[in-house]
């Protein structure tokens, strides 16, 4: 069959002579073929080097994009180690705040409570570029857990220097009032008995009408005039403290009302068991009478 031939008659269309051509069969079949393989051969290479062309400036775009991620990512490995440093420094000033004011301390171990894990793992592995990124998203998942735990902290502290505060402004600690020592804390014959017995308090002495202030924010529970203090004040202060003021002249509040330390609830005066003008100052916690000179750290 390859063998036989094939006959092509060309007829110009002129008065010239016409041709004819024998080609055998098996020339046409491979000249076919290898038409066939020419172009699929060319079409191959191309499109190899189109690839490659492709992938060589893809290769130079993702370099570039890794290297400027790189630089990115360096730059915010610095960010986290500074915020760490001050992440640390927030630390320690909370622990000062805590040791100046007799707070509990937080140990080491409950700060770094759930930080680290699974997530800190970097496969040796993987590039550079994807260590940093790894290890920099690691740093912020920590610093994130952290800090939202110093916030919490933060937050107990500051509950608990505002409880401390109530609890200083509710204290006595200045003198209720200008004067002199007349008697102090403690045994004493009484002036009208004759018999030893404990002074519950300090006298201080002045002329009559000298103000008497609320040492502490309290809230007034006694305005009476009673056979022995005479014209008495006592305040509620909280905490189990109390302070009473005797021998007034005048009140200047009413049971019930709120103080603050420094406002004037009343005057000197001479009523009552008394000698003469004078104050006499009592500070209880508890139901137990104290020395009032303990509780006073300044002037009015």
């Amino acid at each position: 069959m390859f063998n036989r031939k094939l006959t092509f008659i060309f007829v110009p269309d002129t008065s010239a002579l016409s041709r004819q051509l024998s080609v055998r069969v098996w020339h046409l079949w491979g000249g076919s073929i290898g038409v066939v393989v020419l172009v699929l051969l060319t079409l191959f290479f191309a499109s190899a080097f189109l690839t490659t062309e492709v992938d060589e400036a893809e290769m130079s775009r993702l370099q570039a994009e890794n290297e400027e991620l790189a630089t990115k990512y360096e730059q915010l490995r610095s960010d986290l180690d500074k915020t760490d440093a001050r992440y640390n420094e927030l630390v320690q000033k909370e622990i000062a705040i805590r040791n100046a004011f007799g707070l509990p301390e937080i140990n080491t171990e409950e700060r770094q409570l759930g930080v680290g894990g699974p997530s800190d793992f970097v496969p040796a592995v993987v590039d550079q570029t994807m260590q940093l990124v790894l290890t920099s998203e690691a740093e912020v998942d920590r610093l994130l857990r952290l800090s939202n735990f110093e916030l919490e902290k933060y937050a107990e502290l500051e509950s608990g220097l505002a409880d401390l505060k109530d609890r200083l402004d509710h204290t006595p600690s200045v003198m209720p009032t200008h004067g002199w020592l007349a008697a102090g804390y403690g045994m004493r014959d009484d002036p009208f008995t004759g018999y030893r017995r404990l002074h519950r308090g300090i006298d201080i002495s002045n002329n009559v009408g000298t103000p008497i202030i609320a040492p502490a924010a309290g809230r007034v529970k006694t305005v009476i005039v009673d056979r022995e203090f005479g014209k008495m004040i006592e305040i509620d202060h909280g905490y189990g403290l109390m302070t009473r003021y005797a021998h007034m002249s005048a009140f200047d509040v009413q049971r019930g009302q709120l103080v603050e330390r420094g406002d004037t609830i009343g005057r000197m005066g001479s009523t009552g068991h008394s000698t003469g003008s004078h104050l006499h100052y009592e500070v209880s916690r508890n139901g137990k009478v104290l020395n009032p000179a303990d509780y006073i750290i300044g002037e009015m």
